[in-house]
């Protein structure tokens, strides 16, 4: 009879298999469908308006300045500009409509009845949605009224994105520098830019009714509604939700809690030999420690950004450190500091499982850190010199700014970050290879540890599967594989699999029990989690599918989240279960932040943005941070700050803890962060939602609204978290130097 653990492996190789299958199948018609970027945009006189390469360089014009950094096309990006394909759309719809109305009737249309405005919008859209692609010829026919729009518009951006004096208020607003584009023939560039991406998201499909961003963004004068599919998948995502949360409760409650597993005496980890390259990672977590207070600080300034726009308390800092640096730096180091505290747990864990180091462990793992060092300096240096416009648009896609959020770093520092994270994995596998061979009861774990490894070094490269000049939407296709599948997904698993792991060699949990345990836990949360990527593509000029799928198995991603509460008490009952199990009160504790912050974070913020019909409203609005913020940190930086105790706890065994401090970064974080969204990104983002669902996303994100006094009077209210939320970060960076320099020679 097969056992249960064979028949877990089945099911995951079963998922993963399938999962990945459809994911390629898609990203094949993601491929074919995808918008398509003409040889020239041309009159219907046959005059050339734009080509094809000035659109391909404009959108490297555009990533080049910041790009998802600085406003959003197709709802991704930042927060504080409009977004931009929103801003044309509607500024082209009012442009043209006024012509109509002068021309007809010798009055603006806001002077005209409804009857009238009805009439002209139905002629507006059949100008805008009728879809004047040519497929032999490459090219796509406007109208003169488009044309004259287009006039008045590049006009109307290049005197923001350069230096008129008329728009010294807006670009306040927007956080936007003078001379952010310093060119003229950039800026006609990116102009062509911003009109082939605002043309995708009003002209409809082939044979289809819908534009190719499925209606996205939603504005009533050219006729972008919620469509049926939109409604349709909505309610699908909803009863999968519920019927697969019951199905998880019940095999749950039918495999029981397992078997109980009499708790040592003493902690099993003083038997545990050191090794010399155990000791090195201890300067990794002096970096994580100092990124982190550097990612607050670029916080702060970035947050500040949103009621000052030019500069931090009246010191004029955009001249040198712009909005779209520092938000850039912040969202990356972000990333790289949490991954950087995981990759060192890594480290730590194989040696101390195989008990000795393999020849040239401790050289490799310092010359990792190097490695790791200069990734991090060279690739902010080159994103400065990007978004300052130092570089051109080659040198700028290598070596400055990608212009895509979270993937911002130039291709070089890209190659070489993989580079790194391969040099890491086989850090991680020659510990352990010996292991294997014995043929140990924690086999099976040891070579999910490792597959999990493997996954991190491998996805990433898909980073590297877009070009300088590939289609948006199929460059959002890939970059989302890194976004979700990388971060969101495959450190998920490897998080899963280390906390296992150290439960196991605490003793409080068998070593078979943790395996099913983390077995099945990857099937459920592969299950939503690897076709979930879809959720994030539904507006990005991709086919109908997508949506179907992102909304079916995105709603799964939120099933085994239901279960975290009975997670976070059984970890909390672990911490109470004898006296020297109280040395690891602090990390456990933090495990237990990460259970709260799954459920609130990912769970209930992440799921309010995630079915279509609301997400067709808010993207782009202040729920993405709210879910952001709390799920990336919330989850992710408390795993890596838990994970960093349980190193530094096992690395100083003897030692007594200042719980002081240690208790006042719990604490300060968890409030803070806690703060920080419910006092004002929740209400912002509530109040946006509502306003894009009343007038459309154009006006969600203007500086009419968001400079609004109310508005700010909300956006000032994140200081006390904020604050109460770097008092944490203070404190755990002079926790883990106090005790790591008072203890050196251990």
């Amino acid at each position: 009879m097969m056992s249960q653990e064979k028949k877990l492996w089945i099911g995951l190789l079963i998922v993963a298999v399938f999962s990945f299958g459809v994911l390629g199948y898609y990203g094949y018609e993601i491929y074919q469908q995808s918008p398509p970027v003409p040889e020239k945009i041309i009159s219907e006189n046959k005059e050339v308006i734009f080509s094809g390469q000035e659109i391909k360089d404009g959108q490297n014009v555009w990533q080049s300045m910041g790009g998802q950094e600085v406003g959003t096309i197709w709802g991704h990006g930042a927060y504080v500009a409009p977004d931009w394909t929103a801003d044309w759309l509607h500024r082209e719809a009012v442009f043209i409509l006024n012509r109509y109305a002068q021309k007809d009737f010798n009055k603006d249309f806001d002077a005209l009845d409804k009857e009238k405005q009805a009439a002209l919008k139905i002629r507006l859209q059949a100008d805008l949605r009728t879809n004047r692609y040519d497929e032999k010829t490459k090219t796509i026919t406007i109208s003169e009224n488009r044309i004259l729009a287009i006039q008045y518009l590049s006009h109307y951006y290049e005197g923001l994105f350069m230096n008129s004096p008329e728009f010294d208020k807006l670009r306040n607003d927007y956080a936007i520098p003078k001379n952010a584009i310093k060119d003229a023939n950039r800026m006609h560039k990116m102009n062509a830019f911003f009109f082939w991406a605002t043309w995708a998201t009003v002209t409809e499909r082939p044979n289809s009714d819908i534009s190719y961003t499925h209606n996205w963004p939603a504005d009533d004068l050219v006729g972008n509604k919620a469509t049926t599919d939109l409604m349709a998948w909505s309610g699908v995502s909803i009863i999968t939700l519920i019927l697969c949360i019951g199905l998880l409760v019940f095999y749950h409650a039918k495999s029981g809690e397992g078997e109980s597993l009499p708790i040592p005496t003493s902690d099993p980890l003083l038997k545990q030999g050191m090794t010399p390259s155990m000791y090195l990672v201890k300067k990794y977590f002096w970096v994580v420690s100092l990124l982190m207070i550097l990612q607050v600080l670029l916080g702060i300034i970035t947050a500040h950004y949103g009621v000052e726009g030019n500069g931090l308390y009246g010191i004029p800092i955009d001249k040198f450190l712009p909005y779209a640096v520092t938000r850039t730096w912040h969202t990356q180091l972000a990333i790289l500091w949490i991954a950087t505290a995981w990759l060192a747990t890594g480290l730590y864990i194989a040696p101390a499982v195989a008990g000795k180091d393999p020849k040239f462990q401790c050289f490799g793992i310092n010359f990792l850190f190097i490695a790791l060092l200069i990734i991090v300096v060279g690739s902010m240096i080159g994103q400065w010199f990007g978004v300052m416009q130092k570089l051109n648009l080659v040198q700028n896609f290598w070596f400055g700014h990608q212009g895509y959020e979270y993937v911002d770093l130039g291709r070089f520092w890209q190659i070489f970050l993989l580079v790194g994270l391969f040099l890491w994995l086989a850090l991680m596998v020659r510990p352990l290879l010996p292991i294997l061979k014995r043929k140990t009861e924690e086999k099976n774990l040891i070579i999910l540890f490792l597959i999990s490894c493997s996954a991190i070094a491998l996805f990433y490269s898909a980073g590297l599967m877009w070009g300088r000049q590939t289609n948006l939407a199929i460059a959002e296709y890939w970059r989302w594989w890194v976004v979700h599948l990388w971060v969101e997904g495959f450190f998920e698993v490897f998080a899963t699999v280390v906390i296992a792991f150290l439960f196991v060699r605490l003793g409080l949990l068998k070593t078979k029990t943790a395996t099913l345990n983390v077995l099945f836990s990857t099937i459920v949360f592969l299950s939503g989690g690897i076709l979930g990527t879809f959720h994030h593509l539904y507006f990005s000029g991709t086919p109908s599918a997508i949506m179907a799928l992102g909304a079916t198995f995105s709603a799964l991603e939120v099933v085994p989240l239901t279960l975290i509460g009975y997670e976070a008490y059984h970890n909390y009952r672990l911490s109470k279960a004898t006296a020297w199990v109280d040395d690891y009160k602090w990390p456990i504790y933090f495990m237990l932040a990460v259970s709260f912050w799954n459920f609130l974070g990912a769970g209930i913020f992440g799921f309010i943005i995630n079915p279509p019909i609301a997400l067709y409203y808010v993207q782009g609005l202040n729920t993405t941070p709210l879910h952001g913020h709390t799920a990336l940190f919330g989850v992710y930086g408390m795993l890596g700050i838990g994970l960093m105790l349980f190193v530094l706890r096992s690395l100083y065994r003897n030692t007594l803890w200042n719980n002081k401090l240690i208790k006042t970064t719990f604490w300060s974080l968890n409030i803070g962060l806690f703060l920080m969204a419910t006092m004002s990104l929740l209400p912002i983002g509530i109040w946006q939602a509502i306003e894009s669902i009343e007038k459309g996303m154009w006006f969600a994100r203007s500086s009419e609204l968001m400079q609004d006094p109310t508005m700010i009077t909300l956006k000032w209210l994140r200081t006390f978290g904020d604050v109460l939320f770097a008092i944490g970060i203070v404190t755990f960076a002079w926790f883990v130097f106090d005790l790591t320099l008072k203890n050196k020679n251990k």
